[in-house]
């Protein structure tokens, strides 16, 4: 053997104990898994985008949805109308009180009716949930000019309880409701009659129910729910949202998701 090979030999051998080194060096360190992450007390913002399985026009905003569904600082939740009904395919996801909650969204923003793929941000406005500059564009306005998530909103939990903090607003809003939306998991729906005919679209956080959980005044404080309930749903969130004296859904002040365990 020559010098120049005992040479190539060794240097082999020392790139080969260096790559074993890294790869345990890499074996101890354990992958972050979802539970790790720090939760986001303060997301961009909230999008509810209300559409129906029956609706030609809504295909392309659930597209976008469903993008905006896995982007952890922003709280997607999709309202299924049943409007649409009538002309030939009954939505399996959508809910009369879905149409409900757009109807007053209608009346709190002054408008003469409702559509679809309508999208509403933040609780204080709406545009086309199609287009992406429309909906990108209004949340990022509405984070730059104090419109945004005002009021941080932590979640936590026990074995058997779910706790939601909502923080101090400071000389910001004084009072809101603690709107629990519970959704369903993704699911893929084949149309069979109606204006999508033939196509088969996966759904995201379809809404099954809103209630509230209770009032905030404008100071840090604690609610709790049982994990009974939250455990029971494909998913929920949390809406720290304004009322009006008339009832009607205003601004959304703060927001998070309640991960199962």
């Amino acid at each position: 053997m020559t010098m120049a090979s005992r040479k190539t030999l060794w240097l082999a051998a020392l790139a080969l104990a260096f790559s074993a080194a890294a790869g345990i060096g890499q074996t101890a360190e354990p992958a972050k898994t979802q539970a790790d992450k720090p939760q986001i007390d303060r997301p961009l913002g909230v999008v509810e985008l209300f559409t129906s399985q029956g609706c030609n026009s809504c295909p392309p905003a659930d597209a976008l949805f469903a993008e905006l569904a896995a982007k952890e600082d922003i709280v997607a939740l999709a309202y299924h109308v049943d409007y649409w009904d009538y002309l030939g395919w009954q939505d399996t996801l959508s809910r009369k009180e879905n149409t409900e909650r757009q109807n007053d969204y209608m009346r709190a923003f002054g408008s003469r009716s409702v559509y679809t793929p309508q999208a509403v941000i933040n609780g204080r406005v709406h545009v086309n949930g199609a287009s992406r500059i429309d909906v990108d564009g209004a949340l990022a306005r509405m984070a730059k000019s104090g419109q945004g998530m005002r009021v941080a909103v932590k979640v936590s939990r026990t074995s058997d309880r779910v706790m939601i903090d909502a923080g101090d607003a400071g000389n910001g809003p004084s009072d809101a409701h603690v709107v629990i939306v519970y959704f369903d998991p993704p699911q893929t729906v084949k149309i069979g009659q109606g204006e999508n005919t033939g196509r088969k679209l996966t759904y995201w956080n379809a809404v099954s129910g809103i209630q509230t959980a209770g009032m905030w005044h404008g100071k840090a404080q604690r609610y709790e729910l049982p994990m009974s309930e939250i455990s029971k749903k494909g998913g929920c969130a949390v809406l720290l949202q304004s009322v009006g004296r008339d009832g009607l859904p205003g601004p959304i002040l703060g927001a998070a998701f309640i991960h199962k365990p």
